[in-house]
């Protein structure tokens, strides 16, 4: 097999901050009054096998260029993949008629200069993994193995995949603000299917890290994969009632990414939310802390600067149980006649305080209810806050599990599930921007049987 080489991504940080600042400059020389460019170059393989044999091999190279300028307050946007000189000048001069012809908007703009990031820390964001295709090739092989090996009623696969990535990403406005960054992700994942004379259930799981050395190995993977489908057989229905309901620290983190929404600027200044307004306004039980810690080495939502250049801060979001603030951007910021919070992209590495259980002693104090691990569907209004999706996962009795459950549907409404939450564990997640526990909730309606 062809040897693919994964560290052919040369290009220097300097090399993109020059395209960016002759960008801004053309954009200037043509009438901007404002401009902003971002870049970005990446590139990543992908190595998937299914069923103890080889299934796909790709390796993806992307490169990307946008543009937005600013007449005054009428903005115009245009984007090209292709970055020499005569394609930028075309994507500059279509931004710049788009510009021409848009309506005057009084809240359009760069962030605000003063807000612009001047102090960088080193994130440790880069780590290559300096692997062949064949050795990718036989991780992903280990990994369903682990998963197939693990016992007999593994009937079936749908697939371990080895995934290497990384970018070189820059940014840069006409306030002065000119930065770049190097980025690397990478994880390992494993999905397989367990039948008997019950019937058949699939389940996976993944690990996912910007340094190769703190991914799971892929055999510990699959074999996750594989102990969390086994133990999924013999699912049964429950009927429908009141319980209370337990929340894996996976899904746990889906219901603060609603509350996030919820309190997002475009969703405040849009007036489409059940919190609008709740600055101030006790959301949570006061033992609940959210907190971003935008610096921490190596983590997945670590940053210096929001996507308009902002810069960043360690921010409580909530505070004994109390919203402290919204998500903006500098457009919803002054829509709702604020600053920017920085959050252009999203929170950073935001942590939900714990209550100091590990995830037995939570469904201890849970009791008896149901241990939620699988949700379906889009059953969630961030408007009224109303939420209903199908579920699978355990019944839990006296905090021991005692079987699993499926095709039940868990219904509440999000502002009673917050006020709602009894206990949230210290088997923190860290997959992601939102680092959270398993999340006990006092009482849902469980609709099943009858």
């Amino acid at each position: 097999m062809k040897e693919i080489d994964f560290n052919s991504l040369t290009v220097s940080e300097e090399t993109l901050k020059n395209i960016i600042q002759d960008t801004l400059e053309l954009a200037t020389k043509r009438g901007a009054s404002q401009a902003e460019a971002g870049l970005s170059v990446s590139e990543g393989m992908s190595v998937s096998a299914r069923m103890r044999t080889v299934e796909t091999v790709e390796y993806q190279q992307d490169n990307g260029l946008g543009i937005s300028v600013y007449f005054g307050q009428h903005k115009g946007t245009a984007s090209t993949s292709s970055l020499n000189p005569e394609a930028i000048r075309k994507t500059v001069d279509a931004a710049c008629n788009i510009a021409r012809h848009t309506s005057e908007d009084p809240c359009a703009g760069l962030a605000d200069a003063e807000l612009m990031a001047t102090q960088f820390n080193d994130l440790d964001l880069y780590h290559d993994w300096p692997i062949s295709t064949d050795n990718a090739i036989e991780l992903a092989l280990e990994c369903e193995a682990a998963a197939l090996d693990y016992a007999d009623t593994i009937s079936n696969s749908e697939g371990a995949s080895i995934d290497l990535g990384k970018s070189l990403v820059a940014y840069g406005n006409t306030h002065g603000f000119l930065q770049a960054e190097k980025k690397t992700r990478h994880s390992i994942s494993c999905s397989v299917v367990a039948g008997n004379d019950q019937g058949m259930q699939r389940d996976y799981w993944y690990s996912v890290s910007r340094s190769p050395d703190d991914l799971q190995t892929a055999a510990d993977v699959g074999r996750r994969a594989a102990e969390r489908t086994v133990k999924r057989l013999g699912a049964r229905k429950l009927k429908t009632g009141q319980a209370s309901v337990m929340f894996v620290p996976e899904l746990a983190r889906g219901l603060i990414s609603h509350f996030n929404a919820a309190i997002g600027g475009n969703a405040q200044y849009r007036k489409a939310s059940f919190l609008l307004d709740a600055e101030g306004e006790q959301v949570f039980p006061r033992f609940v802390q959210f907190t971003e810690f935008p610096f921490e080495p190596k983590a997945l939502g670590s940053a210096n600067y929001d996507g308009e250049g902002v810069a960043i801060q360690q921010y409580d979001l909530v505070k004994d149980g109390i919203v402290q603030g919204y998500l903006l951007d500098s457009y919803s910021a002054r829509k709702l006649g604020r600053q920017s919070s920085g959050h252009s992209s999203g929170v950073h590495n935001l942590k939900i305080s714990d209550t100091g259980k590990n995830f037995n002693a939570c469904l201890k104090a849970m009791g008896s209810g149901l241990l939620v691990t699988e949700l379906m569907g889009h059953g969630v209004s961030t408007v009224t806050g109303d939420y209903s999706r199908g579920a699978a996962g355990f019944w839990v009795e006296n905090g021991e599990i005692c079987y699993p459950v499926e095709e039940i549907t868990i219904a509440s409404n999000l502002k009673e599930m917050f006020k709602g939450i009894v206990e949230i564990g210290n088997d923190i997640d860290r997959r992601g921007t939102i680092h959270c526990g398993s999340i006990v909730l006092e009482n849902m309606t469980i609709a099943g049987e009858g």
